[in-house]
């Protein structure tokens, strides 16, 4: 496994530039040079993407740039050791040990495992000494090769349990505190999960030890993680997190007190995530993690103290929304597969025909008749969950699984009065901040147990549905019922206009929160389509036509002007035909990561162009998903298709255009004025 790493990737004593930017650039010119990667822009890109995202600078002198990228042909280490430090963004200073580690994107563990076991080396002071004393080239890459020859690692034998930590961990001996001794867990995780999920994790036990503390460590990182074992959570008095990433499985440490982090606060600053972890054990306000029973408890307690009001409205909404598509998805298709076999009028009898016939005893209108009924009933009672989901799962987001029964009772209610989205919209926020404020209240010990199970959704399901009956619902209901005969009156300008404000949110953030919006509008209203009433299909084709645009535009664009792209973006390209197709917006982010001011522009005027075509010309989509995979469910297929290839085409030119015409800085030239992009010339 030493050949990750060879003397034609090794810089010794020379200077590669004034900046990060530009050592990070010489070093993947180096990994090009070697062999081992076929475009050293695309690998500085990847890198410095990561870069952006976090400092990759460590204490000590020492800077891991990292990435994975499609560019990288074989597991790879450069190495520089640069005359002078070059700043990294480490707290006590510049770096002058710079190590890229460079991964295919489809690595297999084995070589993760390698090149993070260097990662967890550099915290040994010893080798680092080493390092820079090794007098030419040869000797320090035998240096690196023996830091990463596999080792037996010795495991220390504390109290039970250790095992589950050691596996988890091996490189991470919990200390042997006393019997007194606290007992923290630990779980570090980064977004390559290659080096600072380890080095984290070596810090902070190596910090722990220090404090006689014991430690057990679990790393969520690329190379695997082996879960701690369920005896070591449970003696467990505190866990600290020190991740950039959500923790996978959360709900194990539900209810201990938690220090989090970003995992380079694990690295920068150990001691002090231990010490404050010690801290939080007698503190009863300290937060503490979510989970079945603590949840509500967790998050009353301040756990997401450091997210804004704004920022926690967008994401309960957003998992709401999350939650609901998949009931939205189904039922639709359902729907419109029954409409395909048993014609539009099965709407008039189809719960008839499903209760009073069967296999063995057709319907007048034969098989299709009966199978089309039964398809449209269950995409009917799918749908039905629309509004609940909606409610219970916004719920869920403020108050865990104590606010999902509240919020799905107050979302049947909801649609009970005729309150629709809005209501549930409305309801799912009571519900689960009602259900929020129960659990801030200090109950009796023999109580708490009940809380999140039967008082805390009791009382939240009696105050917000009734509130929702009493209160808010007969507004709300008003403003349903105008907005629905609004949408149904539009004709021509107005239709239009709508198609192109929905298609450009939908080009605008491919898959992110305005998209969602957008895509959450349409499927709220998809339930109130009917013959009588299309409006709601009408705006449901135009959001799945204007969302197909992004990723068909930037394939279209690589093959009418190859040369623009780079080799990743043009094999991005060819994915990106069929994710267009099937309408995963997200196909185009690869193409907006490498170059945003001039990708997002052409998305978003593809993306109205099309939106508005098919309401202009009153396409329909009884289906909310599967893009030309559902051509069944299209009304107006014709139009459709030719609104999707007018905004895919006028999007690639576009962005061929902008990179053509539009004025470029270079990398180096942005660093000079202090404003570093991703974006290369």
């Amino acid at each position: 496994m030493s050949t990750v790493i060879d003397q034609r990737l090794v810089t010794l004593d020379e200077p590669l530039g004034a900046d990060k930017a530009a050592v990070i650039r010489a070093l993947a010119d180096a990994v090009v040079g070697a062999g081992r990667a076929t475009d050293a822009e695309a690998l500085f890109a990847d890198a410095w993407a990561r870069e952006e995202k976090d400092s990759t600078g460590v204490p000590g002198g020492i800077a891991i740039p990292h990435a994975k990228s499609d560019a990288v042909t074989e597991p790879t280490l450069a190495a520089a050791r640069l005359p002078e430090g070059v700043d990294f963004g480490s707290f006590d200073g510049p770096a002058d040990l710079v190590f890229l580690i460079a991964v295919p994107t489809a690595s297999t563990q084995d070589h993760l495992a390698v090149l993070s076991t260097l990662a967890r080396s550099l915290i040994d002071e010893g080798f680092v000494a080493a390092l820079r004393s090794a007098p030419d080239v040869p000797a320090f890459v035998a240096l690196v090769e023996g830091a990463l020859e596999p080792k037996e690692e010795p495991v220390a034998a504390p109290a039970a349990g250790a095992a589950g930590a050691a596996a988890a961990s091996p490189a991470v001996a919990p200390a042997a505190g006393s019997a007194s001794a606290p007992v923290l867990i630990a779980v570090t995780a980064c977004p390559t999960g290659i080096a600072h999920t380890y080095m984290a994790a070596d810090a902070l036990a190596a910090a722990a030890k220090k404090a006689g503390v014991e430690l057990h460590v679990e790393t969520q990182g690329s190379s695997g993680s082996t879960p701690l074992a369920p005896d070591v959570i449970a003696r467990a008095d505190a866990v600290v997190f020190a991740v950039d990433v959500d923790v996978r499985d959360k709900s194990r440490f539900a209810g201990k007190p938690v220090v989090q982090g970003p995992v380079k606060r694990g690295i920068d600053h150990p001691a002090e995530m231990i010490d404050e972890a010690v801290a939080a054990i007698g503190d009863p306000s300290a937060p503490r993690v979510a989970g079945e029973a603590g949840a509500a408890e967790a998050a009353a307690s301040g756990g997401a103290a450091s997210e804004h009001f704004g920022q926690k409205i967008k994401r309960v909404l957003l998992t709401g929304v999350s939650y609901m598509i998949p009931f939205v998805a189904g039922g639709g298709l359902l729907i419109a597969l029954g409409f395909l076999l048993g014609g539009y009028d099965i709407t008039d009898n189809a719960q008839e025909v499903v209760l009073g016939n069967s296999l063995w005893n057709l319907p007048d209108g034969g098989l299709l008749e009966y199978l089309g009924a039964v398809l449209f009933t269950i995409g009917a009672i799918s749908m039905g969950f629309l509004v609940p989901a909606l409610a219970g799962y916004i719920a869920y987001g403020i108050a865990d699984r104590p606010g999902i029964a509240p919020g799905f009772v107050v979302g049947s209610v909801s649609v009970l009065i005729g309150a629709g989205f809005l209501g549930g919209l409305v309801g799912g926020l009571l519900a689960g901040w009602i259900a929020l404020v129960f659990a801030r209240l200090d109950v009796p010990r023999w109580l708490r147990g009940l809380m999140p199970v039967v008082i805390i959704p009791l009382v939240a399901s009696i105050v917000a549905s009734g509130l929702m009956i009493v209160v808010f619902g007969g507004p709300i209901a008003a403003l349903t019922t105008a907005l629905n005969d609004w949408l149904a009156g539009l004709s021509g300008a107005g239709a239009i206009l709508l198609g192109l404000i929905l298609g450009a949110m939908m080009g605008f953030d491919l898959g992110g929160p305005v998209n969602k919006v957008a895509y959450a509008f349409a499927v709220a209203g998809l339930s109130a389509g009917s013959l009588d009433n299309q409006a709601p299909w009408a705006i449901m084709a135009a959001v799945m036509a204007a969302g197909m645009v992004p990723p068909l535009a930037m394939a279209l664009a690589t093959v009418l002007d190859r040369k623009l792209f780079t080799p990743v973006e043009r094999e991005n390209g060819k994915a990106a035909w069929l994710l267009g197709a099937a309408f995963i917006s997200e196909g185009a982010i690869p193409f907006a990561a490498a170059d945003l001011l001039r990708v997002i522009p052409s998305t978003i005027i593809g993306g109205a162009i099309a939106g508005a075509i098919c309401m202009g010309m009153g396409v329909t989509s009884q289906a909310p998903h599967g893009g030309i995979f559902v051509f069944f469910a299209i009304g107006n297929l014709l139009w459709f298709v030719l609104a999707i290839v007018a905004g895919s085409v006028v999007g690639a030119l576009v962005v061929i255009a902008l990179k053509r015409w539009a004025h470029r800085r270079t990398i180096r030239e942005e660093v000079a004025e202090g404003e570093p992009s991703i974006v290369a010339a």
